[in-house]
């Protein structure tokens, strides 16, 4: 058996699915999308789980991935043992009410016995104790004797989380011999020790759980493979663990290298070696992710992962900083499966030697610190460290709670956790009411939860677009920072701003922020909680500082188109309710600088002629060039001019009122052009529903009406380009086109039947009897379905009573068909049980009336057996 790299395991699985209909996935983030229960991705079906519970349509039938996972769960074992690890390789096929069991098991054994090589005597399938299906599968169609199928029961092979899509698994075992076993008597599967190694896990999600243990069958019945990538490489290249296979085994050697130490040669050294090896891998993989050290959430654990490894490191007698030069380790041997760690390499460097060169600051003085602890403890006769200075270690000197139990239980302490707790809990009570805010209606929290509430920002930027001020506050996207510099993204705050945050359907501006020779690019401003505008972006170049004088400019053009779309809004609104009725009400919007989007209130969809009457009008108002006026008045005021509010809409005292001529007039607090001329067009591209009762317009103003037309011209030349033709003929070109394409092909099909007719020549001559039924059962060459119909039609007249079946490959697929005339269904033939029976056989799948069925088919190569299949089955059907 060849020894395959890691490298070449994933890539062969990979592609060996793929030969097998499915799309292959590129491995999703560690950082779970739109998936609470998680901190972390911990398994290579959980990205895909919208797939499997119908909330979301799977790009393909059949997926295949090769996922990188984390769990911590085990995490105080890492280093202790060889088999534990906090980072592995996932690697899984699945089927989302496609195929089932039986390609599955067959898949899986075809995989590990032909493309990897293992040897079949040493594969040990597992079934759940109930599942006769998968043991009929391993035992009858794939040929594994039965006394080497063990059958266990629900903790070992039914997977289940509660109430839910659930079900059983089929795991095959590999014997790695009798130097890993444990020496007892009738060691086999199922034992614990390192002989029997479960190489694959099928999980058969084909029942409902209600939550009381009531089991309904699904409709869906889903596929989900489970391979762990390093485990099949422990087998293939015969190492005693993950930590001696290739890619791992040349960053287990860095370690030792950069350490001075050999492997092997003391057990407390070998367990630093490696935990360095595991939490290095990785720190490397979450960071690429985006994933950055913090003291909460999936922050925390990668903190933790790197204070363990650094402190490890020192264990070993590294001196300095060592982590960001291993992760060029971790990124060279996965580099082929993860292009995106290349990409990245300086930014996880630079992640990784920030965090390390935070924790020495702090370390030698914590750890100084923790031995007076200790010290203390000793003399007190007492084991258990108190809470309050554990929290006072964590607070003051970064060291997580894990870290300083871990150094504590290697010297036989404990720590009083619930203490610890208690104190946590206060500090957290003091900031909150430090900070004197609030997080309502259970928003999650964020890095702007922390500002200081008297932090607030003026608007000045309805009359101008640029401005001065200072900045009062920076953040990372993360914490609060007191600066941000080249390439780092950030929000900036500042005392007064010209630039426009979204709200009220409109988005907020971009542009840029200087300071001297520093640029900060604004991508998006939003509006925060006690009236702060935050300025989201990046550092082009240089850097920023909390009470830097810096300029504000927004970005013109952007502004203004935005300003012709808002106010186009206004001017789409008054115009639906003319033309529809009063009933319209806005029931959402969204301005931008490149469309406008109106959400409205109305029973029907809008008729070619109402939406040319809606568009005629908006565009007669802005050819009428009507002022556009902005007053601030109360808003009793405001109501009795007869602007018009939106509904449930919460205004203060002082509103400002949008009037456009006679038109139009609205409370709004968006920006607007001076004159409705200014807009110059407008154009509704789309008119759809959203919701019932509520429509959806999407239209253009501006360079984007002309834009949209110059698109269009420029596609009505290209296709008259194509037809020989000029734009005004197009129409007439088509039509012609569609009759001779009509034409050409009733002449071809006619063509193709006489020719498939041809090729086969005279084979009445082939016709057998069975039972007393005639059937004529013959292979036809690389003929469509429709082809073999035409064909069927034919031979069946000249056959008289009986039963005709075709069969033909074409671009590498099958195609079967059977006809049976009335006689021969008398009598007990049926074409679409003859056609089921046959398509198991070319690897497919179809059926249809007793008097004609067709079916498909993956390999042409078992053709002849189908149509030998055909007399068998035929003969088991008449009476």
């Amino acid at each position: 058996m060849k020894k395959y790299g890691v490298n070449e395991l994933r890539r062969m699985f990979l592609e060996f699915f793929e030969s097998k209909g499915h799309l292959a996935l590129k491995s999703f983030s560690l950082v779970p999308h739109n998936d609470k229960s998680l901190l972390l991705i911990n398994a290579g079906m959980a990205p895909l789980k919208p797939y499997f519970t119908g909330a979301e349509i799977p790009p393909s039938k059949r997926v295949v991935t090769c996922q990188k996972c984390i769990r911590t769960g085990d995490i105080e074992n890492v280093g202790k043992t060889a088999r534990h690890g906090t980072f592995f390789e996932m690697l899984g096929n699945f089927s989302f009410g496609d195929y089932f069991k039986k390609e599955a098991l067959k898949w899986s054994w075809e995989f590990l016995t032909e493309v990897v090589g293992l040897d079949p005597d040493r594969l040990y399938p597992s079934v759940y104790l109930e599942d006769d299906d998968a043991f009929e599968i391993w035992n009858k169609e794939i040929g594994i004797p039965a006394e080497r199928i063990f059958r266990f029961g629900k903790e070992d092979n039914f997977w289940e989380h509660g109430a839910g899509p659930c079900g059983p698994c089929s795991e095959v075992y590999y014997d790695r011999g009798e130097k890993y076993g444990c020496g007892k008597e009738g060691c086999t599967v199922g034992c614990d020790c390192d002989r029997y190694m479960e190489v694959w896990n099928d999980v058969f999600t084909q029942f409902e759980n209600d939550g009381e243990g009531h089991y309904e069958e699904l409709k869906q019945k889903n596929i989900d493979t489970g391979m762990g990538l390093e485990r099949l490489a422990v087998v293939v290249q015969d190492v005693d663990s993950i930590f001696d296979v290739d890619t791992i085994q040349a960053l287990r050697n860095k370690v030792c290298e950069i350490a001075g130490v050999i492997y092997k040669e003391n057990q407390d050294k070998d367990v630093s070696i490696r935990l360095i090896t595991d939490h290095i891998r990785s720190a490397t993989f979450m960071i690429s992710d985006g994933i950055m050290p913090t003291n909460e959430g999936r922050g925390y654990v990668l903190r933790r992962l790197i204070r363990r490894a650094a402190r490890h490191g020192r264990l070993l007698g590294i001196k300095g900083s060592f982590l960001s030069g291993l992760s060029a380790t971790v990124i060279e041997g996965s580099k082929d499966g993860y292009p995106e760690l290349e990409e990245k390499k300086d930014f996880i460097a630079k992640v990784l030697s920030q965090e390390e060169e935070k924790f020495n600051k702090t370390i030698d003085q914590g750890l100084e610190i923790l031995a007076g602890l200790e010290a203390d403890m000793k003399e007190k006769g007492s084991d258990m460290l108190d809470g309050r200075e554990a929290f006072t270690l964590y607070d003051t000197y970064g060291f997580p709670l894990d870290l300083t139990k871990e150094i504590l239980e290697e010297k036989g302490y404990k720590i009083d956790e619930e203490g610890f707790k208690e104190a946590m809990e206060e500090q957290r009570n003091k900031a909150r009411k430090a900070r004197e805010v609030t997080n309502y209606m259970g928003a999650d929290a964020t890095v702007y939860d922390e500002i200081d509430p008297s932090v607030t920002t003026e608007f000045a930027g309805y009359d101008s677009l640029t401005g001065e001020s200072e900045i009062t506050v920076l953040t990372t996207e993360k914490e609060i920072t007191e600066a941000l510099s080249d390439g780092e993204h950030g929000t900036v705050f500042v005392n007064r701003t010209p630039f426009y945050a979204t709200m009220g359907g409109q988005e907020g501006d971009k542009g840029v922020i200087t300071a001297g020779d520093s640029v900060f690019v604004v991508e998006d401003t939003i509006k925060l909680l006690g009236g702060k505008y935050g300025h989201v972006g990046y550092v082009e170049k240089g850097m920023f500082r909390t009470g830097d004088p810096v300029t504000l400019s927004v970005d013109s053009k952007s502004r203004l188109n935005t300003c012709k779309n808002h106010s186009a809004t206004h001017l789409l609104q008054k115009a639906l309710k003319t033309v529809l009725g009063t009933h319209v009400e806005q029931k959402g919007s969204l301005v931008a600088p490149d469309r406008l989007r109106f959400d409205f209130a109305h029973f029907a969809p809008m008729t070619s002629e109402e939406i040319s009457r809606v568009e005629d009008l908006v565009n007669q108002e802005i050819q009428a060039s009507l002022p556009v006026i902005t007053e601030v008045m109360g808003i009793e005021e405001a109501k009795k001019s007869g602007a018009m509010a939106l509904f449930g809409e919460k205004y203060g005292d002082s509103v400002r009122v949008v009037s456009m001529g006679d038109f139009s007039k609205e409370l709004c607090g968006g920006t607007h052009v001076s004159n409705t001329g200014v807009i110059t067009a407008f154009k509704i591209v789309s008119e759809a529903g959203v919701a019932a009762g509520v429509r959806r317009i999407e239209a253009l103003t501006g360079d984007g009406v002309f834009a949209y037309y110059r698109d269009i011209e420029e596609k009505l030349m290209q296709a008259a380009a194509l037809l020989k033709s000029v734009p005004g003929d197009v129409s007439e070109k088509i039509r012609h086109l569609q009759a001779e394409v009509k034409a050409l092909s009733s002449e071809n099909e006619s063509l193709k039947s006489r020719m498939a007719a041809d090729s086969l020549g005279n084979v009445m001559d082939q016709v057998t009897e069975v039972k007393g039924v005639k059937l004529l059962a013959v292979k036809a060459e690389d003929v469509d379905m429709n082809g073999l119909r035409d064909l069927g039609d034919q031979l069946k007249e000249k056959l008289g009573d009986g039963v005709v079946v075709l069969a033909s490959s074409t671009g590498g697929k099958v195609n079967l068909l059977a006809m049976v005339t009335e006689g021969a269904m008398k009598k007990g033939a049926h074409a679409g049980n003859l056609i089921k029976g046959m398509a198991a056989i070319v690897g497919g799948g179809g059926g249809g009336r007793p008097n004609m069925a067709q079916a498909g088919g993956r390999n042409p190569e078992k053709i002849g057996d189908a149509l030998k299949e055909a007399a068998v089955l035929l003969e088991g059907q008449i009476k």
